[in-house]
């Protein structure tokens, strides 16, 4: 049993809460099937058309993916989800490909047809840190959107009560020391105050470069740690094997 005093949790979601497959196997292909009717039937709205507009400029290296010869065409919403779906297949943590993706699945999470995935131990861990007093934030690649739609509607129920305080790539990228600054102090808090749950290595290395304790989560799916990574970071299976206490 790891044993910990701080004044709040931060936690990841995708190998940390929530199984990796869960996002590759059902999330990523949900949007990839429904992002093209979700623009053709929001067109024409100021909110499609910002995050169409973003879509367009974020990755000028791909700007190419919208000409044609030396002209470039009125884009249409089959474009955009032809490339929207090109970056899911690459895995680029985009802002608005991220919002858009939200939009999408808040559609199939309130039809019923999507159900958050988390871990059996997650919802007794967040009782029972909640009742300890100790407030539990978020930090994702996802937008707040689709973490508060995850959370909001998971298999177990609405963990939202549990959960102050949401965290996205507005704050800056996961492997940066940064953004766990910015948290911080977005908090209010000591970065030491403050424990960082999450499956990545380079995650790690940045939040405890800002000051933060960190737990590496060695879950089923998850990339395998090396004995190099054992040795420099405590780790757990799961969140019963983490006893947290109120600083």
């Amino acid at each position: 049993m790891s044993e910990f005093s701080v004044k709040l949790i931060l936690t990841d979601i995708e190998g940390t809460t929530t199984s990796i497959s869960f996002v590759k196997d059902v999330l990523f292909p949900y949007a990839k099937v429904h992002s093209k009717a979700y623009l053709e039937e929001t067109w024409d709205s100021d909110e499609t058309q910002h995050i169409v507009r973003d879509i367009k400029s974020c990755l000028p290296q791909y700007k190419e993916f919208f000409r044609v010869g030396n002209e470039e065409p009125n884009v249409s919403a089959g474009v955009i989800a032809s490339f929207v779906n090109f970056l899911i297949d690459k895995d680029l943590k985009v802002g608005p490909l991220k919002n858009l993706q939200g939009l999408v699945w808040e559609k199939g999470y309130m039809s019923g047809k999507i159900k958050g995935h988390i871990y059996a131990d997650v919802l007794p861990a967040f009782k029972r840190w909640h009742e300890a007093g100790i407030p539990i934030a978020i930090y994702s690649s996802g937008s707040v959107k689709a973490q508060k739609l995850l959370f909001g509607q998971t298999i177990y129920g609405d963990l939202l009560p549990y959960i102050s305080g949401h965290y996205d790539t507005a704050v800056g990228y996961k492997q940066q020391k940064q953004s766990y600054e910015n948290i911080a102090k977005d908090l209010n808090l000591p970065s030491e105050d403050v424990l960082f749950l999450t499956d990545v290595v380079k995650e790690a290395e940045a939040a405890r470069e800002a000051g933060m304790q960190v737990v590496l989560l060695a879950r089923p799916g998850n990339a395998p740690l090396t004995d190099d990574d054992k040795i420099a970071f405590t780790f757990v299976e799961n969140f019963d094997n983490l006893k947290i206490n109120l600083k």
